[in-house]
């Protein structure tokens, strides 16, 4: 399946690659380029530089944000 996952921080760097691991094709996006590139180098899955690219083709969206105002500037 393909996956969207916006958020790597403390608890969404772990739910993304618990997806990976269970064989899900996932795309994800995090405000901070070095979090979502070293994301991307440790589980060998894509990491875009925007939430519209993240979602574009994904079955299935999760989004770990920390706040209203996180959830705000991601789908805004």
């Amino acid at each position: 399946m393909k996956v969207a996952f916006l958020g790597l921080g403390v608890m969404g760097y772990h739910m993304a690659s618990h997806l990976v691991r269970a064989g899900h094709a996932v795309t994800a996006y995090n405000r901070s380029p070095e979090r979502r590139e070293a994301w991307a180098r440790e589980f060998d899955a894509a990491a875009v530089a925007s939430a519209p690219e993240a979602v574009k083709e994904a079955h299935v969206v999760f989004a770990c944000l920390g706040d209203d105002p996180d959830v705000i500037e991601i789908v805004d």
